[in-house]
């Protein structure tokens, strides 16, 4: 059984209309066939058991059509259920009049026809054509290739465009065999077929009048939108006849323009001869005018001159404007009258000053005609004459000119006589502006502020002018910085109470910057410290040009050494520092550092010093007549360096500031005291070469000359401070006692018997008592004496049993851990009684014993004195023999 059915068909081209017919065949292998050019070829086939489909080759392809119906096997006397058409998408080839290979519009579009052959008339509309085009050229196979796309293999229908339309379908052939077979698998429902006919052809009627009446809604939409079209197309064309008639007549009227233009020029011609008629008679009386009014500037009557200058201009004004802008030359001679007129204004203004004193009636004249001319207004184009800014610079630069316009001569002293200049005129000045000149000028003026403002900004410019120049002297950054940072704001200056608030600058930048106080800082800074070490050497080799003389050192009215140069060193340091106060807390510090410096490089020079003049003495190169006396002055200019280096560390030093000062003291004290000592021991040697000896056991003459000597010596220690005496004379002591050891070691005597014993033991005992009687008489404290150790080794002398020597060097190693094996043997050699059993017993009982501890005084004997090598042994010295 088949159905024909008449659809539109695929347009030839956009706009075009055509139908489409299509003939369904229901019964497997039936072909339908169009025969007339351009419609379809259509072959319509039922699967078996799984699909049913619709496999067609078009002439062009238009439609996807698709057949949907049972899974069973379809018989010939089964009608189509619903034909399924898909428009696929939208695409022309290139090239007019070729026939598009596919078709679609927009999103897909699916129309579902159900129940019996339906007629429909679908139009789409494109691009409007004739009707009657011409049939489209053949397709050659490689553009219908192109736009057609390939099948996948073993397919015989196109595939799905996404894999929602497979699924989609495959539900819909699913619901479809389930209704199906509900309905026709049972012989008792084929009876219903009918019913389910008619109302499959209800619902496709209804679905027709909802699609017609749809297409007609929208036919009418486009009719009414055509119709608008055109008449906005009428209107348009209207417009644009009336446009092109009113630009005839515009051009019409222009080249009427152009025949009256000789007539216009002769118009304005006319206009200004009239004007020159009427006004000739005031334009002859110009040049009288103009030299009337220079005579009033020359005689500064300025309001006058301004006047008769208004006059002139307003006159000029009336002119130019009839006469089109045409300049004449009568008022050529106009804008040189009124420059003139403002400078003797503004010269007015230079000199307030001085007006407000001498004539302050031509000042306030001057600022008169300065605030009238501000609000003229002309019609002229000329530009604004401005004097009352004219009149406010005048009044700044002839403030600075009067204090700040002669340059600084340079000289000594002279930046201080200046500074104190401006330090008396500022104030006055000030003063001036306020009782004098502000009256003669406007409020809005502010005078005083502008004075102030004015005299710090030229005051500034001229501190940076004079810091970019030649390099200051110290004195002269040191006054600068102080009248900068102190005097300037006092009370005696810019923070007078006279003033008022309006004279306030604390609010404008400083005179000077953080860059130029630390220049003048480092200047200050460079020049004090090569002044002070220029006076520090100058004052020490003042003392040291009197280290030569003939007379001893000059003394105080206590009877001790004395020199003004500790005194000299430490007022110019202390001096410096506390100069430095009044500027800055920086500044101070940085010259408390230098000052500290500079001392530590002063103790080093008056060190060396006196290693040069103990060389040359020593050397015979220059002989000093007081070599000692002058020795121990220097001990005395220590100590009074050392007692009053204090005051160099004021309360905000940190408390280790002068450690490095104090280091270097103490080192110059014992360089003192070690050449002191040096000389006294050139003196005891020749006496010390002589002990012991027999005449040493026999006689106490060799001591006696000693201690003469060295009460001799130390006669002069009386005019030397405590503590420095002390410590001298503690030092003397133990070098003689050094000294007397050194020559007990010397391996000069041996003991013959227990009498000779006996005789050392009672001689060490006796010059030990007449050491300490010697340094007791001098003034040094017993509890720091080292005779006591001439006891300890008269004990070790007198002791009658050798065997019990290794107490005895116990109990001496004890007493002076410093003692070693070389002075035992030395002693024991001394005895003259000791074998060599008794030796080693007494060297080793010196080892085994515990490690004694450090002696109180912390003062070193015997590691100071020189042992004699012992002699060469096969044995240890500290050993028995193997």
């Amino acid at each position: 059984m088949s159905q024909w059915w008449e659809y539109p068909a695929l347009p030839r081209r956009p706009g075009g209309r055509a139908i489409l017919k299509v003939k369904a065949i229901c019964g497997g292998g039936r072909t339908g066939r169009l025969a007339k050019p351009g419609e379809f070829h259509i072959k319509l086939s039922s699967a078996t058991q799984s699909r049913s489909g619709v496999q067609w080759r078009p002439m062009p392809t238009l439609f996807h059509l698709h057949l949907r119906g049972k899974t069973e096997k379809p018989s010939r006397q089964r009608c189509l259920s619903f034909l399924l058409i898909t428009p696929t998408s939208l695409s022309f080839p290139e090239g007019a009049g070729q026939e598009p290979s596919s078709f679609s519009v927009g999103p897909r579009r699916k129309l579902q026809l159900r129940g019996a052959p339906t007629l429909l008339a679908l139009t789409w509309t494109f691009a409007p054509i004739p009707t009657s085009a011409p049939a489209p050229p053949a397709m050659d196979s490689a553009a219908r290739d192109k736009m057609q796309p390939a099948l996948p293999p073993g397919s015989s229908c196109p595939g799905p465009e996404w894999p929602e339309q497979e699924r989609a379908e495959q539900l819909a052939r699913g619901a479809a065999l389930k209704w199906a077979s509900g309905i026709f698998y049972r012989p008792e429902q084929l009876a219903r077929l009918g019913q389910y006919r008619s109302r499959e052809v209800q619902r496709t009627c209804s679905l027709e009048a909802r699609i017609k009446s749809v297409v007609q809604s929208y036919l009418e939409g486009v009719k009414t939108g055509v119709r608008q079209l055109a008449w906005a197309l009428e209107a348009v064309q209207g417009a644009r006849e009336a446009l092109g008639q009113a630009h005839g007549l515009l051009w019409g009227m222009a080249e009427a323009a152009q025949t009256l233009e000789p007539l216009r020029e002769q118009v304005v011609q006319h206009k200004q001869l009239q004007a020159m008629s009427q006004l000739l008679p005031r334009l002859r009386a110009v040049p009288a005018a103009l030299a009337h009014t220079q005579t009033l500037i020359d005689a500064q009557r300025l309001l006058e001159a301004y006047v008769s200058l208004r006059e002139l201009e307003q006159l000029q004004e009336e002119t130019w404007a009839p006469l089109g802008g045409l300049e004449l030359p009568v008022f050529e001679g106009l804008g040189p009258l009124a420059e003139a007129l403002g400078q003797a204004v503004e010269a007015a203004a230079g000199a307030a000053g001085q007006l407000a004193r001498e004539d302050p009636a031509l000042l306030v004249a001057a600022m008169r005609v300065a605030e009238v001319d501000a609000g003229r207004t002309t019609s002229l184009e000329q530009a604004a004459r401005d004097w009352r800014q004219r009149c406010l610079r005048a009044l700044q630069e002839g403030l600075e000119q009067i204090h700040f316009g002669t340059p600084l001569q340079p000289g000594p002293g002279a930046l201080a006589e200046w500074l104190e200049a401006l330090r008396v005129a500022l104030p006055a000045e000030l003063a001036a502006a306020e009782a004098l000149v502000a009256p003669c000028c406007p409020p809005h003026y502010n005078v005083v502020r502008l004075w102030a403002h004015t005299l710090h900004s030229g005051l500034r410019h001229c501190l940076q002018q004079l810091l970019e120049g030649p390099q200051l002297e110290a004195a002269d950054a040191f006054t600068l910085l102080h009248w900068a940072l102190h005097v300037y704001l006092g009370p005696e200056m810019m923070g007078s109470l006279e003033l008022g608030p309006e004279a306030d600058v604390s609010d404008l930048e400083p005179l000077l910057t953080l860059e130029n106080i630390e220049q003048l800082e480092a200047i200050f800074v460079a020049k004090v410290q090569a002044s002070v070490a220029q006076w520090l050497q100058k004052a020490l080799d003042g003392d040291v040009a009197e280290w030569g003389r003939e007379q001893e050192p000059d003394t105080d009215p206590s009877g001790f050494y004395h020199s003004p140069m500790p005194a000299i060193v430490l007022q110019i340091l202390e001096e410096n520092i506390r100069v430095t106060r009044m500027v800055s807390e920086s500044l101070q510090r940085r010259v408390h550092g230098v000052a500290l410096s500079e001392l530590s490089a002063f103790l080093r020079s008056f060190s060396d010093a006196l290693i040069r003049f103990s060389r040359d003495h020593l050397r015979g190169e220059a002989t000093a007549p007081h070599y000692v006396p002058y020795l121990l002055a220097t001990l005395n200019h220590q100590s009074a360096l050392s007692s009053s280096v204090s005051v160099l560390q004021p309360d905000w030093v940190a408390p280790g500031a002068l450690a490095p000062v104090e280091a270097a003291l103490d080192e110059l004290q014992r360089r003192i005291c070690r050449l002191v000592l040096e000389a006294l021991l050139a003196e005891l040697q020749p006496l010390f070469a002589a002990l012991p000896s027999r005449r040493w056991l026999s006689s106490p003459e060799l001591l006696d000359d000693v201690c003469e000597r060295t009460a001799s010596f130390c006669q002069d220690f009386r005019h030397v401070r405590d503590p420095a005496v002390q410590l001298l004379l503690a030092e003397a002591e133990r070098t003689v006692v050094l000294q007397y050891l050194r020559a007990l070691m010397q391996g000069r005597l041996v003991c013959r018997g227990a009498d000779e014993r006996t005789q050392a033991a009672e001689r060490l005992r006796h010059d030990a008592a007449q050491l300490r009687e010697l340094f007791l008489g001098l003034g040094l404290e017993e509890s720091v004496q080292c005779a006591p150790v001439l006891l300890a080794l008269r004990e070790l002398l007198n002791l009658r049993d050798p065997t019990l020597l290794g107490l005895e060097v116990a109990g001496l190693r004890q007493q002076f851990p410093d003692v070693s094996e070389d002075h035992v043997s030395a002693l024991l050699d001394l005895r003259g009684d000791v074998s060599r059993e008794q030796r080693l017993a007494a060297l080793s009982s010196l080892q085994a014993g515990p490690q004694p501890s450090p002696p109180a005084s912390g003062r070193a004997l015997f590691s100071l004195v020189p042992a004699p090598a012992p002699p060469l042994s096969s044995c240890l010295p500290s050993g028995s023999c193997a």
